[in-house]
Order: structure tokens, then C-alpha cells, then sequence
């Protein structure tokens, strides 16, 4: 199994650790809005990545973050540095954890639709106090970090490996710095110096600490939870690429002067998702959620299956054109999924190469192509059937269960069909076009078909 390594920018034969023992960590959302598609699909790349070592036997612990404090951005109305998670609630009139719960909760659910694999942990760095406080003491200790004005700052240029994934070394620092937006903090003996605990400027949500009531800094929260559940060193540490820098990098600067180890073997990184070949923007109205996905009609896993048109290191453009074709695509495979009888078998050419292309770095574009090539193929239908079960425990697109639900349809559906279909032969039309809302709204749709220009009957498809 080859994976492309961010840190060595190449492709690597992946050789955990630990024997068949996969640590995998993911730097889950902050909940403070709902999570957009752009993220979806990068938290798709990880459960992908987990079906995939598993189909090669890997035994994975899986690890995601949520990020309920500590997440600062610049805001340009108060030109100052805020935690969203605050800013927002005190918008809605609640408690910061109050709606990271309501966020969380909405993010699972999406998740749950999606079919991703549920993490072994999903730790929250609120819960993670007292654990960031010992890391950040060892810090100070180490000469790594200083306190000043009730902030404690790691000091960037001290690690000397420091900007070894992004490319963002020390030389570089400072036309960077110019080119992303920095903190107003005046305090700091250096601009590219990031912050490990923030003096609270309100009791909203802060923490006592030998400092001062303050927070976490963002990065410092991912290093201490996944050292926590996974270990000083991780085998696999994935995200989207705009987390590389500084995120990722400070996290690795920040463990490996706490651990003295290196801190991962494989950085994964899912590429950016485009809307129209235009950047997400709020500004711009194109920042789509699964319920924009949902409300529109389409099943969430025809976006699933979207995401796997795009090798995850490309960038993906979305359209719902794109998404309509996907969805098209979809009910064709659960469409000729149930028409499979049950069976066992192997279907070795195409199982053997599934497993192939998967294994070179997710390649899942040609994992699907390897699919259909095989449901066109002379194979045996009882081999098909076998070898797209086990093929979907990779895709998770619940074939065969929803495909039985598809040609399992009530009698009262195929009654008030039959008298549509009556009525149409006696051309009361606007009556049979009223059975047909009635059935479309039982989640069932109707096709009418023909053969040789006569009408061949109707075909009755449940919703997906």
C-alpha cells in the first residue's frame, strides 16, 4: 500500500509503526456553524483511508478532535483576535459549550448520513484542560515557551526543524507573515512566535492556569489529544491542505520539543472543493451544507459518491449538475444490484485490481471504474454480487441495502399505481397526475416506460 506523504512530498510504501496496528489521527471541525461540504469531503478522505486499511487488515484506532475553544481568527470588525466558538454564542444568547454541543451533534448527523465510520474517540479540548496545562509547562521548562502578559508563546525560532512540511522555514517567515492574516498581539518577541495559552480578555469561557485565566492555544489542543489516545507518535495524521500551515506545522514543532520524537510518519492531506470553479465564500453565496444537499432532492450519498469522481489530492469542483449526474449514476448501481441473486464467489481480475488502485494512494476514480467494468463484465452473476459486497465495504454506499428497499415496494404503492395507470388509458389525466403526487409523496417515483412505442408499463422506484 502506497500513500503520498506530505511531509516528504512523494509517494511512500506505508509500513506502520507498530506491525498491523494503524494509529490515525484527523483534525476534526470547530463547532461553531454548520460544516460545510469542503470539509465533508476531507473527513470523507479519512474514512475512505480507514476502509481501505482494513480491507488490507490493518487494525486502526481512529481519532477525531472536535474544537469547541481555542480556534482564533482575525476579525476585521473588532480588528482583534476572537474565538468563533465565543463570537457566536454570544450572538444566540448561549453558552460557548452550549452550541459547540448543538454544532457537534449536527456534524455526527452528517456524518452518520454520509456513511463515515464513527472515530474510536472524538475528544473535545474542553475536556482537555488540565492535560494542555501539564504539556505547556514542560514547554516553558524546556525553554520552548515563554509567559508574557498572561499569554504563553512557543518560541518558533528554538525549534530549529521548524516549516520542514509546509516549506514555510525561518528564512521565509517574515515575507509569509505578510501574506496570511497575524494576530494585533503586541506582546510577542517574535511575529512568527504562535500562542500555546491566551490571556481571556472576558470570563465567558477561560480556564484558571498557573498563567492567569486564559484558553488554549488551537494547535496545542490536537497535540495533546492525539498524544493522549494514540501515542507519542502517530502513524498517519490526515486534514484538509489548508490546515498545513500553520497548523500543522506548529503542531509538529510544538510534540516533537515536548516528546523528543518525531510525531508522524504520514501527513494525508484532502485538497480544496471549489463551487462553479469559484472558492467557497460566504460572501459569494456559495457555501453549501448537506441540508442545502438534502433539501434539494438528493440522497447524501450521491455526494458520497461524488467525492469519489476526484482523486482526493485534486482539487474538486462541485456543481449540482455534477451532483445530479452522480445521483443518476447511483440509482443505476443499486438498480443493478437488485437484480443480483445471492450468492458466493470470487470475481478475482477485478477484486484483485480493486484492491490495487485503492492501495495507490486512494485512487478511488479508478476504483470505480473498476467497479462498473466488472457489473458490465460476463463474470458470474453470483461472483458480482459477492465481490461488489465486499467492494462496497470500501465504498460505503450501502448498496444492497437500500437496493432491496428500492424493489421492495408496498401493495398500496403498486395498487394506487395500477390505478394510475388506468386512469391515464382513460385519459383522465389531471386525475392520474394527482395519484402521482400522492405516490411521489409516499417517496416512491414513477417511471413510464415504452418499448417498440407502445407503453410497456410502469416502473415503480423508491426514493433515495
Amino acid at each position: 500500500m502506497q500513500l503520498y506523504n506530505t511531509f516528504s512530498r512523494e509517494l511512500e510504501e506505508f509500513a506502520p509503526i507498530n506491525g498491523k496496528k494503524v494509529t490515525l489521527y484527523t483534525c476534526g471541525p470547530t463547532v461553531y456553524r454548520d460544516i460545510h461540504i469542503g470539509n465533508l469531503r476531507t473527513y470523507m478522505t479519512t474514512d475512505i483511508l480507514r476502509r481501505v486499511l482494513k480491507a488490507n487488515e490493518y487494525d486502526v484506532t481512529a481519532v477525531m478532535n472536535i474544537t469547541d475553544v481555542g480556534h482564533f481568527r482575525f476579525s476585521k470588525d473588532s480588528n482583534k483576535v476572537i474565538d468563533p466558538v465565543v463570537a457566536e454564542s454570544q450572538k444566540m444568547g448561549i453558552t460557548p459549550l452550549q452550541l459547540s454541543k448543538i454544532y457537534t451533534d449536527k456534524f455526527l448527523t452528517d456524518a452518520k448520513k454520509l456513511n463515515m465510520l464513527d472515530a474510536d474517540v472524538l475528544p473535545k479540548a474542553s475536556e482537555h484542560i488540565e492535560e494542555i496545562i501539564e504539556v505547556i509547562k514542560v514547554l516553558i521548562d524546556k525553554g520552548y515557551a515563554y509567559v508574557t502578559g498572561g499569554n504563553v508563546y512557543f518560541k518558533v525560532d528554538k525549534f530549529k526543524d521548524y516549516g520542514k512540511l509546509s516549506g514555510n522555514t525561518l528564512d521565509k517567515m517574515d515575507q509569509l507573515l505578510e501574506a496570511v492574516r497575524v494576530s494585533v498581539e503586541t506582546d510577542k518577541k517574535d511575529s512568527a512566535d504562535f500562542a500555546l495559552w491566551k490571556k481571556a480578555e472576558d470570563r465567558v469561557m477561560s480556564w484558571d492556569s498557573p498563567w492567569g485565566m486564559g484558553v488554549p492555544g488551537w494547535h496545542i489542543e490536537c497535540s495533546v489529544m492525539s498524544m493522549k489516545y494514540l501515542g507519542v507518535a502517530l502513524d498517519i495524521h490526515a486534514g484538509g491542505e489548508d490546515l498545513v500551515f500553520p497548523h500543522h506545522e506548529d503542531e509538529i514543532a510544538q510534540s516533537e520539543a515536548f516528546t523528543g520524537e518525531k510525531f508522524v510518519k504520514y501527513w494525508v492531506h484532502t485538497s480544496f472543493l471549489s463551487v462553479e470553479e469559484e472558492k467557497m465564500s460566504r460572501s459569494r453565496g456559495n457555501v453549501f451544507i448537506l441540508s442545502d444537499v438534502i433539501d434539494k432532492g438528493f440522497n447524501p450519498l450521491a455526494f458520497r459518491y461524488l467525492t469519489f469522481q476526484t482523486h482526493y489530492r485534486a482539487k474538486m469542483n462541485f456543481t449540482w449538475e455534477a451532483l445530479d449526474a452522480a445521483a443518476t449514476a447511483l440509482k443505476k448501481l443499486y438498480d443493478l444490484a437488485g437484480k443480483l441473486p445471492e450468492g458466493e464467489g470470487y470475481a478475482d481480475k477485478y477484486e484483485v485490481e480493486f484492491l490495487h488502485v485503492l492501495n495507490q494512494d486512494l485512487n478511488m476514480p479508478k476504483a470505480l471504474a473498476i467497479m462498473w467494468e466488472m457489473l458490465r463484465s460476463n463474470a458470474p452473476e453470483e461472483n458480482k454480487a459477492a465481490a461488489l459486497m465486499r467492494m462496497d465495504e470500501v465504498l460505503g454506499l450501502k448498496i444492497f441495502e437500500i437496493s432491496s428497499k428500492m424493489n421492495d415496494i408496498p401493495e398500496e404503492v403498486i395498487t394506487l399505481s395500477d390505478e394510475r395507470d388506468r386512469l391515464r388509458a382513460e385519459g383522465r389525466f389531471m386525475l392520474a397526475d394527482q395519484l402521482r403526487h400522492r405516490i411521489e409523496g409516499m417517496g416512491y417515483e414513477l417511471l413510464d416506460g415504452k418499448k417498440d412505442g407502445k407503453k410497456e408499463g410502469t416502473k415503480i422506484i423508491r426514493k433515495i
